[in-house]
């Protein structure tokens, strides 16, 4: 089987409003960039190109096909796209490659939340019979998650205000994160309640923005010449889409995920967990069973910033960033969608040699 590495990672800042920027324009810069990071022209200097974006954030039938106009009309390439976070678009990506049908890829994802109501839009992700119709929002159904931890006497709110506090310490690194600061958890805790038992700190912003990633064969990567980190593992599972079906507490998908992924063959210095609410960070974190020696999101995290359908595969482009820069050796990315932690993808990164 093929060894796929990952070559080039950007992302364009998280901001709370790009105003008038269109998705072409949050996506250009960013590939852009990433291209310069690679060594490469354009998107036609590479064998597949896939994406990650969400039409019901514009509000309109085959939006996504706006963003490929970032890639360029002519000549045609090879491409699909994925109706959820690019993180499953580097999964198909992945599937390409070892299929032989590319030895590299580019993934892309975006998301501009701002003119809409994000949460309201993401109870479409409900069940479409009993659920949806009820336009229940992901802030409601994560407080009652968060209410189910809390009166099993799982976490206290104080440990919810320490993972909070920890991503704004963590951001003062992150050039593009949204919120950042060096708080104190009896800062958070002084907060006023937003939705019981929720803060509005223990919610992720809405950002809009975009990123993007080169994967390519190791044989690629070496012949390019550029620093790479080896996707030795990769997996995703659903849960029922019937909250009352599954535990709220546990996230027993990721838990399956990363042994299928092959988490548990070795330490893990540093995770990057897609945890848009505070406490679902710390469902997440016993769930991959991480010990208190790894670096839990140095980047901050989605709390400091998430862009919808481009986050996901922002967590598996910090993990690469560490890697390469020698900050870490092994590492686990993590991505979400769906109501409370409903489908998750787990992806386990280790260290290439030197290209």
């Amino acid at each position: 089987m093929k060894e796929i590495a990952i070559v080039g990672y950007q992302q364009s800042d998280c901001v709370s409003d790009a105003g008038s920027l269109n998705e072409v324009e949050l996506i250009i810069p960013v590939l852009g960039r990433v291209f310069e990071q690679v060594g490469i022209t354009n998107a036609q200097d590479v064998d597949f190109v896939c994406s990650g974006s969400c039409d019901y954030l514009q509000g309109a039938a085959f939006a996504f096909v706006l963003g490929v106009d970032a890639l360029g009309a002519v000549p045609p390439i090879k491409e699909s796209h994925v109706e959820m976070d690019a993180a499953w678009a580097l999964y198909e990506s992945i599937l390409k490659i070892r299929m032989g049908h590319a030895d590299s890829a580019l993934i892309y994802g975006f998301g501009k939340s701002s003119p809409g109501e994000l949460p309201i839009v993401l109870s479409q992700q409900l069940d479409p019979y009993y659920l949806a119709p009820q336009w229940v929002d992901t802030i409601s159904l994560a407080a009652m998650q968060a209410r189910m931890m809390l009166d099993q006497g799982l976490i206290t709110e104080r440990d919810m205000a320490e993972v909070v506090a920890r991503s704004r310490r963590n951001a003062l690194n992150n050039p593009h994160a949204q919120l950042k600061g060096d708080v104190t958890a009896d800062d958070i805790l002084a907060e006023e309640t937003y939705l019981s038992p929720l803060r509005r700190s223990d919610c992720c912003p809405v950002s809009d923005g975009a990123s993007a990633v080169v994967i390519c064969t190791v044989e690629k990567a070496k012949a390019w010449g550029k620093p790479y980190a080896v996707i030795s593992g990769i997996d995703h599972i659903i849960e029922s889409h019937n909250p009352g079906m599954r535990d709220l507490t546990d996230s027993v998908s990721t838990r399956k995920a990363a042994e299928n992924a092959g988490m548990g063959k070795g330490k893990v210095d540093v995770a990057e967990l897609y945890a848009p609410f505070s406490h679902q960070e710390l469902i997440l974190s016993r769930a991959l069973g991480l010990s208190e020696d790894t670096d839990i999101n140095p980047s901050g995290g989605v709390l400091a910033g998430n862009l919808m359908m481009a986050s996901g595969l922002s967590r598996i482009g910090e993990v690469f960033n560490r890697i390469v820069a020698g900050d870490a050796e092994r590492g686990v990315a993590h991505t979400t969608s769906g109501p409370c932690l409903q489908h998750n993808l787990v992806a386990v990164l280790d260290k290439g040699e030197i290209a």
